[in-house]
């Protein structure tokens, strides 16, 4: 069900609330590739070379410090890909934050489709002779270029498939964003799998380490069940850790706490079922991964311990980046991470687009993790 939200003038408005956010579990270590200053350094670098986003914006997103992020998702990778992954971040944030949170086209469903049409068109033929003026397109070719030199046909070809769903659900954000509304927890749920480009950054966890899954594991209904239980932990700790900046801003927002609350939860009762979801969710993707880990082939060894790789980076940066810790206006943020889960439940979250994870779960056992994967040694 969609409700409408309504707008508060500025002159009743009261100040936001700060909710604190508890420290967040995590059965994952910790990791961070040797040359995350040099890779930071070098994609502020290519930002500036692109000319992406506005000056202010691309100022704005020099110092968050995006290609620690890489760096902490692929900590063992090939610089070479870890570099593209921090690029790409960053043109994904000049889109995200340009075009959709701060732009006009965020307003716009149907124009903001038509320009990501036009720049999945780009991505797809970089050698169509489309917005050769446009600093995004720019990127977007080179992003293209570096891809194809350390990614296979497939991977490639998965990049860009996955850069068309995070178009299709940004548009769908910005539907919700013109009318007001806030949709259900499903329909949040879903569209939010996507509209966080975790997808488009599986391709890249591969490539990183120069191998490719095995077609019938690649399009195993276990293997996306993991990547997508991967996806909803770490937009749940982009929405929890978000929440203080977006609740600051002066317009419409949209995360989990807020389709909580319209739910009816207070904002301290939404932060704490947000936190009981995503920890049930890593629990069981913990448990699918170990499956998955037994069973599998050595890539999907080094497939899984990068998707694990992806949830902690994922955390570890989104606590100490100041795109979250907003220091001009603190963000009651965590330090530490949790070592139990608030919620370790078997039974499904009751959410009905992703109810068919549980399908291909194993049974319920106890959780005995194996040893990390050392990919140090992996071709590079």
């Amino acid at each position: 069900m969609r409700r409408v939200v309504q707008a508060v003038s500025p002159e009743t408005e009261e100040p936001p609330l700060v909710i604190a956010v508890p420290p967040l579990f995590s059965p994952i270590p910790p990791a961070i590739h040797p040359r995350h200053a040099e890779i930071n350094t070098l994609t502020a670098a290519w930002a500036e070379a692109f000319e992406i986003g506005s000056v202010d914006l691309r100022q704005r997103l020099v110092r968050h410090e995006i290609g620690v992020f890489a760096a902490r998702v692929l900590p063992h990778g090939r610089e070479e890909v870890v570099r593209i992954l921090a690029d790409f971040v960053m043109w994904l944030f000049g889109v995200d934050d340009g075009y959709c949170e701060e732009g006009i086209l965020g307003q716009r469903p149907g124009d903001l489709a038509g320009t990501m049409h036009r720049l999945l068109r780009v991505a797809q033929n970089p050698e169509a002779p489309m917005l050769l003026d446009d600093p995004l397109a720019g990127g977007l070719r080179d992003l293209r270029s570096r891809v194809d030199e350390y990614g296979t046909d497939a991977q490639a070809a998965r990049w860009v498939a996955c850069l068309r769903e995070y178009a299709l659900s940004v548009v769908w954000e910005a539907s919700h964003r013109r009318a007001g509304t806030v949709p259900s927890l499903s329909d949040y749920t879903l569209m939010r799998l996507y509209d966080g480009a975790t997808t488009v950054i599986f391709p890249l966890l591969q490539m990183g380490h120069g191998y490719e899954l095995p077609a019938d594991e690649a399009d195993a209904k276990a293997v996306r069940a993991a990547e997508e239980m991967a996806s909803f932990v770490i937009t749940w700790d982009n929405d929890l850790l978000s929440d203080h900046k977006e609740r600051s801003g002066d317009g419409y927002y949209l995360n989990v706490l807020r389709v909580l609350e319209e739910d009816g939860f207070s904002p301290q009762e939404a932060m704490a079922r947000a936190i009981a979801q995503r920890d049930r969710v890593l629990t069981e993707f913990m448990r699918l991964t170990e499956h998955l880990r037994a069973v599998g082939s050595p890539q999907m060894r080094q497939y899984t311990a990068g998707l694990r790789n992806f949830v902690r980076g994922s955390l570890d940066w989104g606590i100490q980046s100041i795109r979250y810790t907003t220091p001009d206006d603190p963000a009651e943020l965590p330090t530490t991470v949790a070592e139990t889960a608030t919620d370790d439940s078997l039974e499904p979250l009751g959410i009905d687009a992703v109810s068919w994870w549980w399908n291909v779960i194993p049974p319920g056992r106890p959780l005995r993790l194996s040893p990390p994967l050392d990919l140090t040694g992996a071709r590079h």
